[in-house]
């Protein structure tokens, strides 16, 4: 079996490497940073290749994609993405570009061209990296919140599709909360609730994705926490939300 992993250098999308590699599976890892690619590569004891790539370049899904032809990739991870923090008029409009580019545009092209590709052999398996905020409105952090959300109704109607085709192939979600992972340092934030760590997300992500579950969401609370989100009205869930995202701010 072989996976193909975007963002895979660090946080979830490592930890998911090493995972999927403990259960025996050959890896095509991506990332920005061959070196750091590379050093992973040594750390793994299954079949890995390698191809650095900026996903935020126009090319480079297709680039990755074309890559990938011919090696029967069996399972999808779409884990690249970043967050940017600030009013919205105050962030850069550069980096929000960029995030749409990596968060949505990346992920929307890689998940089309592979599951054309899963369907015409009617096996793979797509694992689709969201959050916790893909469910939410984030005032303060609002490109990353509605990229997210993009992430999730995509994600869900893609599997109502599959469901309603009978196919064989699946595609989930994983919308973990906080994570102790260096996304909190390109953002420029800091968590002010326990984050869980990378390994334990991608435990619960992989056995998700092998299983074919739908929402992966890790952690009871953070379970607890969405379903009562749906209970609270949206104007006034945005104001609490705002004072979540404003607690993240450094000191």
């Amino acid at each position: 079996m072989k996976a193909l992993i975007t963002g895979a250098t660090s946080g979830i999308g490592k930890a998911i490497a090493q995972e999927l590699s403990r259960k025996g599976w050959s890896l095509i890892l991506t990332g920005r940073s061959e070196t750091a690619l590379e050093e992973l590569k040594e750390t793994l004891p299954v079949p890995v290749e390698t191809i650095a790539l900026d996903l935020a370049e126009n090319q480079a899904p297709f680039t990755l994609y074309e890559f990938c032809k011919g090696k029967h990739v069996d399972l999808l991870v779409n884990n690249a993405g970043f967050g940017v923090y600030g009013a919205f008029t105050d962030t850069a409009l550069q980096d929000e570009l960029e995030l749409i580019q990596v968060n949505i545009r990346t992920l929307h092209i890689l998940t089309k061209l592979f599951l054309r590709d899963f369907k015409k052999r009617n096996s793979g398996r797509i694992l689709n990296v969201a959050s916790s905020a893909g469910f939410l409105t984030g005032p303060l952090f609002s490109s990353y919140y509605a990229s997210k959300n993009y992430v999730v109704r995509l994600s869900l109607a893609i599997a109502e599709e599959l469901r309603r085709e009978k196919s064989r192939v699946t595609i989930s979600i994983l919308c973990p909360g906080p994570v102790n992972t260096g996304f909190n340092d390109r953002a420029g934030v800091q968590f002010r609730i326990k984050a869980l760590t990378p390994e334990a997300v991608a435990k619960e992500a992989v056995f998700g994705a092998i299983t074919g579950k739908l929402l992966i969401i890790p952690g009871l609370m953070m379970r607890v926490g969405i379903a009562a989100s749906h209970l609270v009205p949206e104007q006034i869930l945005s104001r609490i939300l705002y004072h979540v995202q404003a607690a993240k701010k450094p000191e």
